[in-house]
């Protein structure tokens, strides 16, 4: 029983460590979703190379967690596997196989309910947090939290192809404001940012625009080609948003 019990405590170590590094990463810029992803990928070696990769590698802090998992999860394998094989080979004492099944499916069950809950992961990112800040000098601003990203708000880098209805268009020809999203930069071709553009900024085929606005507002956007309905398309937007804010400031006359 001893390499059961060391097989759930690695099982269990492997998810703080993970769960941490989710934080971490978190705390640098990177969404919860994005950040859960490359923690669990880094620590399992798994490897996936995405444009969120892209964004680990060239970030400092980022590398330096990434690393540190993709160490941790080499050792943290190979001891899980080691403990799991030692729980089914015959030592010489009597095995009692539906028992010790019976204990490696309820300390599974028990760490799967933990990893799920939300009361532990928000423990763990408060006590994540104030480490990180007391004792590192990492960034601790949670902009997912800030910006609310969790909800119904999210920040999307959305590519500009040819036939796009903001491509030859300037932000104020845009007018994004009035569908309730605001351009954060945009990306050029060649690689120059533009952080906080002004609104005669043109947009160009090849670009990249980086939006934070409501999930919905956004994903119309993206799906707007240049054509004869694009100006109705835009015009119904800034209805549904003069709509919504309208009912915001109802429930709220402080706005």
């Amino acid at each position: 029983m001893t390499a059961l019990a060391t097989l759930l405590v690695v099982l269990a170590l492997s998810l703080l460590v993970t769960r941490v590094a989710t934080v971490a990463l978190t705390l640098t810029g990177l969404s919860k979703e994005a950040a859960r992803f490359q923690a669990r990928s880094a620590f399992t070696g798994a490897g996936f190379t995405t444009s969120e990769s892209e964004l680990v590698v060239k970030h400092p802090v980022r590398r330096r967690i990434v690393m540190t998992l993709m160490l941790l999860g080499n050792a943290g394998v190979v001891a899980a596997v080691g403990s799991l094989l030692l729980t089914f080979i015959e030592t010489g004492e009597p095995t009692n196989w539906g028992l010790r099944l019976g204990v490696l499916a309820a300390g599974l069950v028990t760490l799967w309910l933990l990893a799920t809950s939300r009361y532990v992961d928000r423990l763990v990112s408060h006590v994540t947090t104030r480490a990180l800040r007391r004792w590192t000098s990492i960034d601790v601003t949670d902009y997912a939290e800030l910006l609310h990203l969790a909800g119904e708000h999210k920040v999307v880098v959305l590519p500009i192809e040819k036939g796009h209805w903001a491509d030859g268009r300037t932000l104020a020809d845009l007018n994004l404001r009035a569908e309730g999203m605001l351009t954060l930069g945009v990306e050029r071709r060649d690689g120059t940012f533009l952080g906080a553009p002004p609104l005669d900024t043109r947009i160009n085929a090849g670009d990249q625009m980086t939006i934070y606005g409501r999930s919905p507002a956004i994903d119309a956007l993206g799906d707007r080609r240049a054509s004869d309905v694009a100006g109705e398309e835009h015009a119904h937007a800034e209805q549904i948003e003069r709509r919504r804010v309208a009912e915001v400031r109802r429930t709220d006359p402080e706005r």
